[in-house]
């Protein structure tokens, strides 16, 4: 008997041999299938604690205070922005990471000498700023000295004048006659609207109703009790004045002011308002505004 002859199967045996290697395959790989999923599963159970974990972790240590809305009370009241500690700085409405810039500030030897300097603080917003405004007072040890110039030859006395006291109700200064310092005395008027009034009142050429001081941006109208108006406005003679010059008045744009020019170089000088009426760029509220400015 021969080597072949040793290991020849014949045809039933053969079958009978590939049926049990068969399913020792299939054997083998159902325990491979089995143990890969109890460790996908385990590994499913730990990821699901340790979420649950983060996610208890994250709302015990305050980190989901990000989404919150904040519900302090915000005061406004005299301070000084060299001066004042983060508790007050807090009071006033301004946020923790704001704080943190003042004294960042400070620590770096900055100074605030006037209260528009204070604008300059990283994140404060415009909001933010004209609320704060009225109630900016900068020491006197912060100021700067030149601040005493004045170009006008006046006693010192005038010109060291800091508001001190704010109106009281009943009491009111003229809007057209106030200057930048008598301004700031009207509770909720800082720095930043007394030169916005001043500015206004010489674009427009004085003031004929305290309502357009609310053409000011963010104007606060509680104040407007505290103004009253008199006196004359400047006059525009639209007949006379160039393209250039017309609209540079603040109720006059630019097409407004071709067509004033236009009609008198077709048509000759403007005679009253119907003639502005003619024109298609004139609204009846443009008309009643100018009608407190032009002479003809």
């Amino acid at each position: 008997m021969n080597l072949k002859d040793l290991f020849y199967l014949n045809r039933s045996d053969r079958s009978v041999l590939l049926f049990f290697l068969a399913l020792a395959v299939a054997a083998v790989a159902v325990i491979a299938l089995s143990d890969s999923a109890e460790t996908v599963s385990a590994f499913s159970n730990t990821d699901s604690i340790n979420t649950s974990q983060s996610q208890a972790s994250y709302s015990a240590n305050g980190s989901s205070s990000y989404y919150e809305v904040d519900t302090r009370t915000t005061e406004l009241f005299n301070f000084d922005p060299n001066t004042a500690d983060s508790t007050t700085l807090l009071r006033l409405g301004l946020q923790p990471w704001q704080v943190r810039n003042i004294y960042k500030y400070r620590a770096a030897g900055g100074v605030y000498r006037r209260p528009l300097d204070f604008a300059r603080l990283y994140g404060l917003t415009r909001k933010q700023y004209l609320a704060l405004d009225p109630y900016i007072h900068i020491s006197a040890d912060y100021q700067s000295a030149a601040s005493l110039y004045q170009p006008e030859l006046r006693p010192v006395t005038d010109t060291v004048h800091h508001v001190k006291y704010k109106l009281s109700a009943g009491e009111s200064i003229d809007l057209n006659t106030a200057d930048t310092t008598l301004l700031q005395r009207v509770p909720g008027i800082g720095s930043y609207f007394a030169r916005q009034i001043t500015n206004y009142r010489s674009r427009l050429g004085g003031f004929y109703a305290l309502q357009q001081l609310l053409e000011i941006e963010d104007f606060p109208q509680q104040a407007l009790p505290f103004f009253k108006v008199s006196g004359e406005v400047h006059k525009l003679n639209i007949n006379q004045l160039t393209l250039n010059e017309l609209k540079h008045h603040p109720y006059l744009n630019y097409y407004q002011a071709r067509d004033i020019v236009n009609y008198r170089r077709l048509r000759g000088q403007l005679k009253s308002l119907d003639d502005l009426r003619l024109l298609h760029d004139f609204t009846p509220t443009d008309m009643e505004r100018l009608s407190h400015y032009v002479a003809f």
